[in-house]
């Protein structure tokens, strides 16, 4: 490949407008879109899919590596870490032979950084799991001109329709950009349903249908279907034989 297509993700504007000017100057690299913050950066992932993101580390309220945690390892594309100096980050990056960059941007760093994007001819680095968190303890969505960050035991049921995923508390709901796969291996959430994951705490009733069907009552009334692939592990889940 002879270019990247890229998107750099920083909350500070003059860092994030420096690097992607060295970007774009160094003819390899296109930078198709920009974000300053994590959330917004989840969600250009999904709907750009560049081939390699240059992730700002400190960022407030979700971090870069929160943003990571976030992310359907299948899908990831590479990823070069942009940091001021923190020795200990930076040796786990070395560590694990993670690329990354220090603020202010050396441009003779960069261009190594993209010789070796150039060379690469394996799929990006997916096992970020030194680095990540195991789990995530809230969940970032959008809507209405506004970010909610929602702690992950607050949320009874997250399910998916046309608009995307739906993330449902006692008092709201709203679309987050995790997908239903990354949310079942980074929460409690428990799939019951091809499209719906479910709070087991949450859990007010359940309805056993004909045909080895079931719908979940939750704690605010909603009605979460029960499919029969995943009825026996649900029951089991609560200890019901």
């Amino acid at each position: 490949m002879s270019s990247f297509t890229a998107l750099v993700i920083d909350d500070e504007q003059f860092a994030r407008e420096e690097l992607t000017e060295l970007l774009n100057e160094t003819g390899h690299i296109n930078v198709i879109g920009e974000a300053n913050n994590a959330i917004h950066g989840l969600k250009l992932i999904n709907q750009l899919k560049p081939d390699v993101v240059f992730l700002d580390i400190q960022m407030p309220q979700v971090t870069g590596i929160d943003l990571l945690t976030m992310l359907d390892p299948d899908t990831m594309p590479h990823i070069v870490f942009v940091t001021a100096y923190d020795q200990y980050a930076i040796q786990a990056f070395e560590d694990n032979a993670f690329d990354y960059l220090l603020k202010p941007v050396d441009t003779d760093r960069l261009d190594k950084t993209v010789s070796r994007l150039l060379k690469s001819d394996q799929p990006p680095q997916n096992d970020l799991s030194a680095i990540t968190h195991d789990s995530l303890e809230q969940i970032p969505c959008i809507g209405h001109n506004r970010i909610v960050i929602i702690p992950t035991q607050d949320v009874q049921c997250a399910y998916s329709d046309i608009s995307g995923v739906q993330i449902q508390t006692h008092e709201q709901t709203t679309t987050s950009q995790l997908t239903l796969k990354v949310l079942e291996a980074r929460t409690t959430l428990m799939r019951c349903h091809r499209q719906y994951l479910v709070n087991t705490k949450a859990i007010k009733e359940i309805k056993l249908l004909d045909n080895g069907l079931a719908e979940i009552i939750t704690l605010n009334d909603s009605i979460v279907p029960v499919s029969r692939r995943y009825l026996k592990a649900l029951k089991e889940s609560l200890g019901i034989s």
